[in-house]
């Protein structure tokens, strides 16, 4: 039977859809994943999230380096799971294909962009999913839909074979419903050894942007993650304050997508849904002269943070500032819940930084995740972590 067949959320593409076995053999051999749909399988369309795109580009020669890895691993392709157009929003709310339906929440969207992938895993449709986070599209989702979500390091896994959207800071990212399946994805795809944590820090900022509720859901999480590492010492991450980090990365974001798609949306016009082409719109209106003021700021960022997180530390915070918004809600509100949610989620974008989110919290039975956040580099750390606390 068809994993279509069974897929009662929404999850997976029916127009891009393809399954493959995994090798016989290997540390993933009987496991069954999702694969965003903007990682190219040989001989099949990439369709990301938009009509035009698939209409307008081939079918592609080779595998992506990430699927190629896990198919060699053992893992079995399941099929293309649905995103957000372009992969470019937090919501999860597609105008062509429509919205996966969060399990946990199906009154409220899975979030975005890897919104398929993540309501595949949390509806146990698959064992995990490929995703990908450029500014929050898996840790978001991994939050909403109270499953484990990585974003790792900036650079450590091959984009080869993906559709881009911001390559500055686009990462391929992974959902499981369990530390232990998430580490060992990690083992395939990272391939390093954990190093031992050092001191514990708490963004004291980051929280301050959580609506009330979602502050007093994480105590019971923070406290379960001292008894592992130990209390934690609070700190404010950004003196300038964390929206003011937002533009910096908002600006710089903006540009890199309209230079990496200028020329195909100037040239096709696509039919982008309404939410995605007000965004290509703005995109489009970012300067020269921001992007040059932009530039060392987000350097300067990266090396404050570099320090803060030096020998091992691991720095808390929450994932999202609240529980998944509801299905369909004003864009004024879809808008001022993404600039929120941006001013935490920013931080690791900026600063190239691994960062897990674990489902550790709930607010009125809703999900809620907490995050941890190491230096670059120390991804197998923050996953042996999360296996810990699990």
């Amino acid at each position: 039977m068809s994993i279509l067949d069974r897929d009662l959320l929404g999850a997976f593409c029916r127009h891009t859809h393809v399954e493959l076995p995994g090798a016989p053999s290997g540390p993933l051999a009987g496991l069954t994943f999702g694969l965003k749909d903007i990682f190219d399988v040989a001989g099949h369309k990439t369709g990301f999230g938009c009509p035009d795109w698939l209409r307008t580009h081939d079918a592609a020669k080779v595998h992506s380096v990430v699927a190629k890895k896990l198919l060699d691993a053992g893992a079995t392709l399941a099929g293309k799971t649905h995103t957000e157009e372009m992969a470019f929003s937090l919501t999860g709310e597609n105008a062509h294909y429509g919205t996966p339906t969060n399990l946990r929440a199906p009154d409220r969207v899975p979030g975005g962009s890897s919104s398929g992938s993540a309501a595949a895993v949390a509806g146990e449709l698959v064992d995990f999913a490929i995703g990908s986070d450029t500014g929050g599209s898996v840790r978001g989702p991994a939050s909403f839909c109270g499953i484990y979500g990585i974003r790792p390091t900036h650079g450590r896994i091959s984009l080869e074979g993906v559709c881009p959207l911001a390559p500055g800071f686009d990462t391929c990212g992974w959902f499981a419903r369990d530390a232990a399946l998430l580490a060992r994805v990690g083992d395939v795809l990272l391939g390093g050894k954990p190093a031992t944590p050092g001191r514990v820090l708490l963004a004291q900022d980051a929280f301050a942007l959580a609506m009330p509720e979602a502050q007093q859901a994480l105590q019971p999480a923070l406290a379960r993650v001292a008894k592992v590492l130990g209390q934690p010492e609070a700190v404010t991450v950004s003196a300038e304050g964390l929206n003011e980090w937002f533009e910096v990365f908002r600006v710089l974001q903006f540009a890199e997508i309209w230079a990496t798609h200028r020329e195909w949306v100037t040239r096709v016009k696509p039919n982008f849904g309404p939410a995605i082409g007000k965004r290509f719109e703005a995109v489009a209106k970012v300067t020269p002269a921001e992007v040059a003021q932009m530039v060392p700021q987000r350097e300067e960022i990266a090396e404050r943070l570099d320090k803060l997180l030096a020998g091992n530390a691991i720095l808390l915070l929450p994932s999202v500032p609240d529980v998944a918004p509801l299905l369909n809600c004003p864009h004024e509100q879809t808008t001022a819940f993404r600039e929120r949610a941006m001013g935490m989620l920013c931080i690791s974008g900026i600063g190239r930084l691994p960062q897990v989110s674990l489902p550790l919290a709930t607010v009125n039975g809703l999900p809620l995740g907490l995050s941890m956040v190491a230096a670059r580099g120390n991804d197998e750390m923050l996953l042996a972590v999360a296996r810990q606390i699990a």
